[in-house]
């Protein structure tokens, strides 16, 4: 598994030509809290994790490469193992919720991330996600869509993270066949204020066949250019779609 934590300069990390991510501490933050993690598992499956520290919370960095990193190593190792990919989703989160709340010295002092993940496969994509780090389907013709809700209350104060002060993870999944190729995307809020609609996104990717990392790269530089007030991470799986779309969205109870 490749894993890639943003630090004082901008990381990436790519596996060949299915799946990519770059991570940006932006200008005006001094530590990179996002990260994401990128891995394989057998049976076709391509799988990415992205989360984003929460600000107000100690170590947030720590949460965020902790959760990026279960979650992926969870998902791969279920998937392989035969799990349909809704419940393989739903245990990664929670598995990647439990190592964020051991993080914790108190309640007081506990460390918190959000979560989203994605997965491509044979069968078409999935995500799922706890907070309000985003998952787009961004086609290579079409406009496109969100795959995500944020989980947020009153003035989009952050209702849903995971950590030892949340509760208990409770991922929403979705899941989503394409009728033609295109690119699943995985983002912190660092990325989609700027560009919060699957339409700007697809517009500043650049060309279809431009490859997934230039394409992170121009996400992250958009942001950059627009401001960059946050950490920024796009990460970019590709999907080669050969089926008809059905879309459906659905809660899973916690294993």
């Amino acid at each position: 598994m490749e894993s890639t934590l943003g630090g004082g300069a901008e990381r990436d990390g790519a596996d060949g030509d299915r799946a990519a991510g770059v991570s940006d501490r932006g200008r005006q933050r001094g530590v990179n809290a996002d990260a994401m993690a990128l891995t394989r598992a057998a049976g076709g499956w391509t799988i990415g994790v992205v989360c984003d520290g929460v600000s107000m919370s100690p170590r947030s960095e720590r949460a965020a490469r902790v959760a990026a990193e279960v979650g992926a190593a969870t998902l791969a190792a279920r998937l392989e193992s035969g799990t349909l990919p809704e419940y393989a989703l739903t245990e990664a989160a929670v598995r990647a919720g439990r190592a964020v709340s051991a993080l914790a010295a108190s309640a007081d002092a506990a460390p918190a991330c959000t979560y989203v993940a994605g997965i491509a496969g044979p069968g078409g994509i999935w995500s799922a996600w706890i907070g309000d780090s985003r998952a787009y389907w961004l086609p290579d013709t079409g406009p496109g869509m969100a795959l995500t809700e944020d989980d947020t209350g009153e003035l989009d104060a952050l209702a849903a993270w995971l950590g030892a002060d949340a509760d208990a993870p409770e991922p929403q999944v979705r899941s989503y066949r394409p009728s033609g190729p295109g690119r699943l995307l995985l983002c912190t809020d660092g990325l989609w204020r700027h560009l919060p609609d699957a339409g700007g996104l697809r517009a500043a990717l650049g060309p279809a066949g431009g490859g997934l990392l230039p394409q992170a790269r121009a996400l992250v530089g958009h942001a950059l250019d627009a401001g960059g007030q946050d950490n920024i991470t796009a990460v970019l799986l590709a999907v080669p779609g050969a089926r008809p779309p059905a879309a459906g969205t659905v809660r899973y109870a916690s294993p």
